[in-house]
């Protein structure tokens, strides 16, 4: 069974270091360049699962974080929250906020396919 991600990240660099890594897993990748297209392309489409970066132009992480958990098809999504500030200092705002886990960046090839397939696995299950 195929999963529709969403990936929504203002950096062209980052979207391909995502897909590079996520090349090998049986996964949709659907890209938005800023919060406020990944809340339309959310809209629009249901997701299984989601990766936001914290610092977006037109609406940050955090915004759009609250806002895909007002939608009820979003309530238990699994939304990995990527950040290139501390993540001690980001991650219990991002999950008062409605990640379910905050990673740091650079992400690590391996260690971003690991917590995908988690996710992924108990989305499904």
């Amino acid at each position: 069974m195929t999963i529709s991600t969403l990936v929504v990240d203002d950096n062209a660099n980052t979207r391909a270091d995502i897909a590079s890594s996520l090349s090998h897993l049986d996964i949709a990748l659907v890209f938005a360049n800023d919060g406020l297209d990944g809340l339309k392309q959310a809209k629009e489409s249901n997701f299984d699962l989601m990766i936001i970066d914290h610092k977006m132009p037109l609406m940050d992480g955090l915004t759009l974080l609250k806002n895909l958990r007002q939608l009820e098809h979003y309530h238990h999504t699994p939304i990995l929250f990527v950040t290139t500030q501390d993540v001690t200092d980001v991650e219990p705002i991002a999950l008062k906020h409605g990640a379910t886990r905050c990673l740091s960046k650079p992400l690590d090839a391996k260690f971003l396919g690991d917590v995908v397939t988690y996710y992924t696995k108990r989305s499904v299950a």
